[in-house]
């Protein structure tokens, strides 16, 4: 997730660190926070790889800033990530987000609504937080309030990507 949130925000534009780990951490909120021990070994990784590349820039107040751009090839690899998700990155709700917020880099229609097509067939299938052996529990089922709430919202949640989901489908089909 962390790589691909890199390499997407570097397709929008050049950053420097700590620009990038800002628009990282927007995007994946307080659920994954981005540490400065896990950003640069991903950049070291991606630099070495030669997805993107590291130019320096005199700092306007400070010391010189070190600025990441990505390269042709990381654009290549950013579009094989985003046609081509593992199956985490459907199923995983923060991982799938980091999936979407970049999905508009693929600029073939058919191949961004396969991606979104995965999803759906996802999120299609029976599931719950809960289970009575191999059966999944409904909000309904459960006496625990709480319990009860975590289901009613995820089925909201569902709900409203699932219908999201059918008409862009549909938008990029026609």
């Amino acid at each position: 997730m962390l790589e691909l949130a890199v390499l997407g925000f570097l397709y929008d534009a050049p950053l420097h660190g700590y620009e990038l780990r800002k628009r990282i951490t927007a995007l994946t909120g307080h659920v994954r926070p981005v540490a400065e021990s896990t950003l640069y070994p991903a950049i070291k990784r991606l630099e070495k790889a030669g997805l993107l590349a590291r130019t320096t820039q005199a700092g306007s107040v400070a010391a010189p800033r070190h600025v990441l751009t990505l390269t042709e090839e990381g654009r290549r690899e950013l579009r094989r990530r985003l046609a081509e998700p593992v199956q985490r990155d459907i199923t995983d709700e923060n991982r799938w987000f980091t999936v979407l917020a970049f999905l508009r880099h693929l600029d073939d229609a058919a191949a961004q609504a396969a991606v979104l097509r995965r999803r759906l067939a996802f999120l299609e299938e029976p599931a719950s937080f809960f289970y009575d052996g191999d059966r999944p529990l409904g909000a309904e089922e459960l006496e625990d309030p709480f319990r009860r709430g975590v289901l009613i919202v995820a089925r909201a949640t569902s709900r409203a990507e699932l219908s999201w989901l059918r008409e862009t489908i549909a938008s990029l089909d026609g």
